[in-house]
């Protein structure tokens, strides 16, 4: 590990340098792609720079302990010192590992995000509404784009289903944990006698995929355009605006009707489409490496429950790694902060047993 800490470091020194030089700054790209791996490489060299500090603290009150065999005052501070570095360095160590875990190729990727409704009908519905007020008000603090692909929504205001785009620095890094059924427990305002009602949805996010990266043929695709339905303005069942794909090796249908445009609207299907297929590949991928598909954190099954919004007691439950806080409000307004790191921390975690396995 500290031979390739030390390689880096020298890495990140001579990319410093680099980015000093005129030749370089007068290269928009190369001083951007530069730019990017200085950047990736920074946290993981501050912690290093951090564990030698130790390393030096714990050199120093080793010597400071050696020679204090007479003066007992002067032996119990140094001995409170060499303590105090030792839990440093370990603190410092497992910063590295982490650090150093092989990354996720998707994480720095935007997202698609589909969001439907399941078992609870138009409550079901309603609180899928709920879930993108929630994914788009976290959106907004963190300055990403949102961009509507696809909706079906009801007369109360839910949606059936709805599928968005989120352009935003790694917004897949942060999202991906979200894959799953997401239960919902409340009273519905339709309900007299008070009765607390369990409805499910699920949520799947695919990593945006770029053309270069799944080449879909032309031959393989059936597109049919319709007549737009639903809320949408006058244009709606007077122009054959709206795109149905299917992916005819796959049988993968894709519909758009979101836009007024018919050309838009293939945009945003063949978008969907190719995260979709994407998400297909890698989950073929995935079923070859056991280790990566076991870990319960992250597996992106849609049939795993992984989390309940418990509206009478003001409480959220994610299943996957026991964690329950009493700000379900704050939560649905989109204070997911918190939630996303304790799951990656709980992701590292798997990560690092693995090694050591």
């Amino acid at each position: 590990m500290f031979e390739k800490l030390l390689a880096m470091y020298e890495k990140y020194q001579l990319i410093s340098q680099q980015l000093s030089l005129p030749e370089v700054l007068a290269d928009h790209e190369k001083y951007m792609i530069l730019m990017k791996e200085y950047k990736s490489l920074t946290p993981i060299i501050e912690a290093f720079t951090a564990y030698q500090k130790a390393q030096q603290e714990e050199e120093e009150a080793k010597n400071l302990l050696n020679d204090a065999i007479q003066d007992e005052e002067l032996k119990l501070m140094a001995q409170m010192q060499l303590e105090e570095a030792r839990v440093q360095l370990q603190e410092q160590e497992k910063q590295l590992k982490i650090l150093l875990l092989p990354k996720n190729p998707d994480d720095d990727k935007n997202v698609i995000m589909e969001i439907r409704s399941g078992a609870g009908g138009e409550e079901a519905s309603l609180f899928a509404g709920s879930l993108f007020r929630m994914y788009s008000m976290y959106a907004e603090t963190k300055h990403w784009k949102i961009e509507i692909l696809n909706a079906n929504p009801t007369e109360l205001g839910g949606y059936k289903e709805i599928c968005f785009s989120i352009d935003g620095n790694a917004a897949y890094s942060r999202l991906k944990f979200e894959s799953g059924v997401h239960r919902v427990q409340r009273v519905p305002e339709t309900e007299s006698q008070g009765r607390i009602h369990t409805s499910t949805v699920t949520v799947a996010v695919l990593p945006e995929a770029d053309e270069v990266e799944l080449d879909i043929l032309p031959t393989e695709l059936k597109i049919d355009v319709f007549r737009s339905s639903g809320a949408g303005g006058q244009h709606i069942n007077k122009t054959e605006s709206a795109v149905r794909i299917t992916h005819l090796p796959t049988g993968m249908v894709v519909e758009c009707q979101d836009e007024r445009s018919q050309h838009k609207n293939k945009e945003k299907a063949l978008k969907v489409l190719r995260a979709r297929l994407f998400e297909l590949v890698q989950q073929e991928q995935n079923q070859k490496i056991a280790s990566e598909r076991k870990l319960q954190v992250g597996t992106g099954d849609r049939s795993e429950r992984i989390r309940t919004y418990n509206y009478p007691q003001g409480r959220m439950t994610d299943h996957r790694i026991n964690l329950t806080l009493y700000r379900l409000e704050s939560i649905l307004n989109g204070d997911l902060e918190e939630i996303f790191d304790a799951l990656a921390t709980a992701h590292q975690a798997e990560k690092l047993a693995e090694q050591i396995l």
